[in-house]
């Protein structure tokens, strides 16, 4: 387990924390509508912390060619359809690249800066000429009003039990999922980033942000420096 992830519950845990059945059952949201709405139809695409699937499921039946990366061999044993590669995302060096590179999951506030820029240079070394980096950030309050909850129409609860302060700027923070049969509680380490640092740390790794694809700027859509074109 990496120093400051933990996690409880049935099943196998990965080493940041992440219970494989409990991601097997999570529903998936409105992500892939964003994903499919910012780029070309039919895109190659690398997934990063694809996890048991969830994303990229939704994202072969959109048309898309998906290549699933995850540090986690029980995670990717859920995934069908796709190409999977078992490797920590800031070590990838595919030698390839691709039309749109998925950072999602929050793993742009990965706690330790060193594994942050490793992430992002593994997104500039894969994405294609006049391709595409997808990030999902954290909400601006995602860190305030805890403890707080949301029920799922699926049938869980959802509880973002604790987010402390630890030092230089890091928060732990513990998360439970509460299902009718069982409970799992995943506890991480997270780095709240303003929009202006999230987007100074892109540029630190030759990104830019070309134009946030949500409303509440949880998605954007990033290209190498030099190659953007939209509007913030």
């Amino acid at each position: 387990m990496r120093e400051g992830y933990e996690g409880t519950g049935p099943g196998a845990i990965t080493p940041d924390g992440c219970a494989v059945e409990l991601y097997s059952r999570l529903p998936i949201g409105d992500e892939p509508d964003v994903i499919a709405a910012a780029v070309p139809e039919g895109a190659r695409i690398l997934e990063l912390g694809s996890g048991v699937g969830r994303m990229t499921h939704a994202l072969l039946e959109r048309g898309f060619t998906v290549t699933a990366v995850d540090e986690s061999a029980p995670m990717l044993e859920r995934v069908r359809g796709a190409r999977t590669i078992c490797a920590p995302i800031e070590e990838l060096a595919l030698g390839e690249t691709f039309d749109v590179v998925l950072l999602a999951s929050f793993l742009v506030h990965a706690g330790d800066v060193e594994v942050r820029r490793g992430l992002l240079r593994t997104c500039v070394r894969h994405v294609a000429r006049g391709g595409c980096v997808l990030i999902q950030r954290e909400g601006e309050d995602y860190h305030e009003n805890v403890p707080r909850e949301r029920k799922d129409p699926s049938g869980f609860t959802l509880r973002i039990a604790s987010s402390e302060p630890v030092g230089d700027g890091v928060n732990s923070v513990r998360v439970e999922y509460e299902f009718p049969d069982a409970v799992w509680t995943q506890t991480f380490r997270a780095r709240p980033l303003t929009q202006e640092q999230f987007e100074e740390a892109l540029e630190e790794a030759g990104l830019k942000v070309d134009r946030y694809l949500t409303e509440d700027g949880i998605w954007a859509r990033a290209v190498p420096t030099g190659e953007a074109t939209g509007s913030v």
